[in-house]
């Protein structure tokens, strides 16, 4: 069985396409749990694979790679399956796949889809003000800034922008001509503008696909696409 490690899930996992994706380590598609604790937290990586390109959660897997499995699979299913309902708004598209081990333990294989709905967001008081939506980046999953959040809004209405090149867009695109990145903050002191407008500009831009975005933890930078 042939697996792609690089790309969001397709195929149904046996134990030895198992043994081999855990070998390859985490990465943009794939993240490892050793356990169901703090379900709250878990929930965030399926929400960024939501809101990126899909991929895998394995639970039952230690950060040295070593799979472990779960004693008691069926409490941990419906640890996840509660947090799911209750943390996680809208509700996320994903199916599950238990896979015996070593010692007849289980893993549990959690298949998340790339989401038409995002953005998805964690909401762990129901307060709406307090709701973040994650993104995946790499083998991380990070808060997304506010312009991301604008950003998966116009992918999920699948908006056809047309951009009209004014002073701030030759600004912009004239800096990225000399620099590989630029954030926020630094084109609204080179364009002279308001933050709130440098910030919609840089989000039509990459729904436009004239720039692209690069999700960061601390802010995120924007490039040529």
């Amino acid at each position: 069985m042939m697996v792609d490690y690089t790309m969001a899930p397709h195929s149904k996992l046996d134990l030895r396409a198992l043994k081999e994706l855990v070998r390859h380590g985490e990465n943009k598609f794939v993240e490892f749990k050793l356990k169901t604790n703090h379900p709250e937290k878990i929930v965030r990586e399926m929400v960024a694979f939501a809101n990126t390109d899909g991929g895998r959660l394995i639970v039952g897997i230690g950060d040295d790679k070593s799979i472990k499995g779960l004693k008691f699979p069926d409490e941990d299913e419906y640890i996840l399956q509660k947090a799911i309902e209750k943390y996680i708004y809208p509700a996320i598209d994903y199916d599950i796949e238990r896979l015996i081990v070593e010692g007849e333990r289980e893993v549990l294989v959690y298949n998340i889809q790339k989401s038409p709905f995002k953005p998805h967001y964690v909401d762990l008081d129901g307060n709406l003000e307090n709701r973040k939506a994650y993104v995946r980046v790499a083998d991380r999953s990070v808060q997304a800034s506010k312009e991301m959040r604008e950003i998966l809004k116009g992918e999920r209405k699948s908006l056809n922008i047309c951009i009209k090149y004014g002073d701030k867009e030759r600004v912009l695109m004239q800096y990225l001509a000399e620099h590989p990145t630029i954030t926020v903050e630094t084109y609204a002191e080179i364009a002279k503008i308001p933050r709130k407008i440098a910030s919609r500009t840089l989000v039509l831009m990459v729904l436009a696909n004239v720039i692209k975005v690069e999700p960061h933890e601390v802010q995120d930078f924007f490039a040529a696409a």
